[in-house]
């Protein structure tokens, strides 16, 4: 290109005034290589004037060039009359050959004798010229202007020409006209601003309007992916969602509520993020508050409860909530409200929070998966036997339970499943029957269980993709193009 723009500059320097298509013909370059190189001087400055011309010009469609070459529709048609005739359908045969025919019979160059089986096309005159052919010819060296405009137009309804605008530039030498183009700086350097060199230099515009560099964008994490899998599942199983909106509960919902003792170790600062502004609330019922704190200290409803001295100030501390469950008791005390009970299936999938020792198999933040079902007299059968459908829809073969202990659950279950890239058995929910502690108190009826069971979604994910390092999965050491890789969550349901 360089060369290209010396030589434009020389022959303005020259000959004078010049338009670029001439320049193109007199370079023999396209027209489009001129115009950038014409960009490019203009960059440099006012070296060059340029001034936009705009010209109609009439070319050739494809099917006009045919023409010139081998002929209009209806002229190929009459050649291809034989002396005697010939039967229309071979005719039809032809290339164009219903707009060559209905020309030719308008032309009056042929007829059809339909007297004979099948009906003969023959010749009505002995001579004819291609004039369609003879004017595309002229239109193509562009002495058109014999012909009418009527002609014309029948020629660009036919599709045989076409109008076309052609956009060139007259040139002439500018204020600053140069045969050399002076480098542009691209930035103002320490040594420019304290020599004062910036003052005589020229400096390349900015394009403001340059969208720059597409952003990589639009891309789900393998955990959103893993979750959008396990909410479909649920919803396929017939569950409701509850909301899980806020993250911040107080320790009545998030502990007393659930018949967890207020001297457990888990209520202490070492496993549970207390909030010191606010640092209580007392928003729960206080008829549910006094029957909760009942249960606690004096027992009831066949329990002889724990025996100690309950304290509300205990109850109103906030708290990051540890599991999504003191959700489940905010809707299981809705539900009791009701007037009449009716059997309810419910899930939740959202983060909790835990003051835990961070290793490969654990966070201080994740995401617990929550179902919960409400209906009469449901047992631990019930509950292993929603297992097998559930975790038989993620795909998850290899199961373990393990009796446990939960203040809130009689009979309690952990569920083991095995790693194959940790190569041992690892921790992936908990679950187990609500006690009629934490039901009654509520206002449920007796004969109504619950079964419920909260798992990590972190932990399935990393079964699902292969991960050996929760913090491979979360947090600031992830590599975004891992996200980008994935391959779309499936489970074999």
């Amino acid at each position: 290109m360089a060369q290209l723009i010396e030589s434009i500059l020389k022959y303005i320097s020259d000959n004078g005034d010049v338009n670029t298509l001439k320049l193109a013909k007199e370079f023999n370059e396209d027209h489009q290589k001129i115009i950038g190189s014409l960009k490019s001087i203009q960059a440099h400055g006012e070296l060059v004037i340029a001034d936009a011309v705009s010209e109609k010009k009439i070319e050739l469609t494809e099917e006009g060039k045919l023409v010139v070459e081998n002929g209009s529709h209806e002229f190929n048609i009459y050649n291809a009359v034989l002396e005697n005739g010939t039967p229309q359908s071979d005719l039809m045969k032809l290339p164009n050959a219903k707009v060559g025919f209905s020309k030719a019979m308008s032309a009056g160059w042929v007829a059809v004798d339909k007297s004979v089986n099948p009906p003969l096309v023959k010749r009505k005159v002995s001579d004819i010229e291609d004039l369609v052919q003879l004017h595309l010819k002229q239109f193509e060296s562009g002495d058109s202007s014999k012909i009418s405009d009527k002609e014309k137009q029948e020629y660009k309804k036919r599709k045989l020409i076409q109008e076309v605008v052609i956009k060139s530039y007259d040139l002439k030498k500018g204020p600053e006209f140069s045969l050399t183009l002076t480098k542009l700086e691209t930035d103002v350097t320490t040594e420019m601003l304290n020599s004062g060199s910036w003052k005589n230099l020229k400096f390349k515009d900015y394009n403001f309007d340059a969208l720059g560099a597409p952003l990589e964008c639009g891309y789900l994490h393998p955990l959103l992916k893993v979750r959008s899998e396990f909410r479909q599942i649920f919803l396929e199983m017939g569950f409701s969602e509850m909301p899980t909106n806020n993250y911040i509960e107080n320790s009545f919902w998030n502990f007393d509520a659930l018949f967890q003792p207020q001297q457990h170790p888990a209520r202490d600062a070492h496993d549970t993020f207390f909030i010191s502004d606010p640092a209580s609330s007392s928003k729960f019922p206080q008829d549910y508050m006094e029957r909760v704190k009942k249960i606690h200290s004096k027992g009831g409803y066949g329990s002889q409860g724990y025996g100690y001295d309950w304290k509300i100030e205990e109850a109103q501390k906030n708290l990051l909530r540890t599991h999504t469950t003191a959700v489940s008791a905010r809707m299981l005390y809705k539900v009791a409200q009701q007037k009449e009970f009716k059997p309810i299936k419910l899930f939740s999938i959202d983060k909790v929070f835990r003051n835990e020792t961070l290793d490969a198999t654990h966070l201080a933040e994740f995401h617990q998966v929550e179902g919960v079902i409400a209906d009469y007299n449901l047992t631990l059968g019930d509950l292993i036997g929603v297992f097998a459908e559930f975790f038989k829809k993620l795909g998850i073969h290899q199961l373990e339970f393990k009796p446990a202990y939960n203040p809130y659950t009689e009979p309690s279950m952990e569920i083991f499943c095995f790693h194959p890239g940790l190569g041992k058995w690892i921790e992936i929910g908990n679950s187990g029957v609500f006690r009629p502690e934490m039901l009654l108190p509520m206002g449920l009826p007796e004969d109504v269980c619950v079964i419920a069971w909260g798992l990590s979604l972190e932990r399935p994910t990393m079964i699902k993709y292969g991960f050996n390092n929760i913090r491979d999965l979360v947090g600031p050491k992830v590599d975004l193009e891992m996200v980008q890789r994935s391959p779309i969550c499936r489970l074999n349901k």
